[in-house]
């Protein structure tokens, strides 16, 4: 049921249509990689266990001192498939080596584990400080980024389409938040569990850029791989969680799919049943409530989502609406059933035809 999957930023429909419609360059190697990226998902699910992180979803911070720090451990694969990479280039409290790769990984690894402890009071993703390690430079014109278990992974991008993949934070974000979501609800991946396990990515990712930015919620852009494609593609991100199906509408890309209400559901067997498309629903429904809300979106909206992720009641098979009943719990719970975040939630999930 791909529970514990290789999970890639970069969806598989933009690789089937540059497959199809690119260069003869680009179409050998996006053929190269939709074989490749099925087997290291079969790799993946075989011989990775679980994040321990469970026992870690009730216990107080205040039981840390002094406060964490990350430990980061970036490696560059050399432009081979190996990871973790076979050297080291750079560890935690190192200067910075000039390499965009290594440096902008470090950063962003450096960004996700403070988003979590400062705002959230987990000590990294397992919330019992596990250590933080990515690859760069993995393979050769390798579009894509992916979180493999154990480590974050890097491709360099093919330089035609897209640029490498360390250049956007919330990518870096998004990713290590499938980390966090494996470790507490372990959201299978597939159908709408697979859609919301993407869509709690998008939302940890996004709020890893705008807190790293000091950006509210107005301010912020809510997009998912802003910077990510070259000149060469119209389209300003992967995703728009303001408005999804906007992101990107390119004559080799196609047309961002995404819809944004439930009344555009996309019924598919691609793709684990859509993961990567219909997460736009949920993701609307997460922008329309840290709007209304307001102010910093990780301390409001961000809040609620968090700590509904932690919710017993969120299991492998939670779809939509059984997120937004949680959702609506946690923000009684947190600010009271008259408050106005818990109408501002309650509110978003029914904009996009949820509840």
């Amino acid at each position: 049921m791909c529970r514990t999957p290789l999970h890639c930023i970069l969806p598989p429909y933009i690789l089937t249509r540059i497959a199809q419609h690119g260069t003869p360059a680009a179409q050998r190697r996006a053929l190269h990689q939709l074989l490749a990226d099925p087997t290291l998902r079969i790799v993946r699910a075989s011989t990775a266990g679980p994040i321990r992180g469970q026992v870690a979803r009730l216990r107080a911070a205040a039981d840390t001192t002094p406060p964490p720090t990350p430990l980061r451990t970036i490696r560059d694969a050399g432009g081979t498939m190996q990871a973790p990479g076979p050297g080291v280039a750079r560890r935690e409290g190192e200067a910075p080596t000039g390499d965009a790769a290594v440096d902008e990984a470090y950063e962003g690894l450096g960004a996700t584990f403070d988003l979590y402890w400062h705002a959230y009071e987990r000590n990294s993703i397992d919330g019992e400080g596990l250590p933080l390690d990515a690859t760069v430079h993995y393979g050769q014109d390798y579009a894509n980024a992916f979180w493999d278990g154990r480590q974050m992974v890097f491709g360099d991008g093919d330089g035609e389409y897209f640029r490498r993949f360390t250049i956007a934070v919330d990518i870096m974000g998004h990713e290590l938040t499938h980390g966090v979501i494996e470790a507490e609800a372990g959201l299978a991946y597939y159908n709408q569990s697979g859609a919301l396990n993407e869509s709690l990515a998008d939302v940890f990712g996004a709020l890893v850029k705008q807190r790293a930015l000091g950006q509210s919620a107005e301010r912020a852009d809510w997009l998912i791989g802003a910077g990510l494609f070259t000149d060469a593609v119209n389209g300003s991100a992967l995703r728009s969680m303001a408005e999804p199906g906007t992101a990107f509408d390119d004559p080799v890309l196609g047309r961002d799919p995404q819809p944004a209400h439930m009344d555009d559901f996309v019924f598919t067997l691609e793709d684990n049943g859509g993961v990567h498309v219909n997460s736009g629903i949920p993701n609307k429904a997460f922008h329309l409530a840290a709007l209304s809300i307001g102010g910093n979106a990780w301390d409001g909206a961000g809040r609620v989502w968090y700590h509904a992720l932690l919710d017993p009641l969120v299991t492998a098979n939670t779809d939509f609406a059984g997120f937004a009943r949680v959702t609506a719990r946690v923000a009684e719970r947190l600010y009271g059933r008259d408050s106005e975040e818990a109408t501002a939630v309650g509110d978003a999930w029914a904009a996009v035809g949820v509840v």
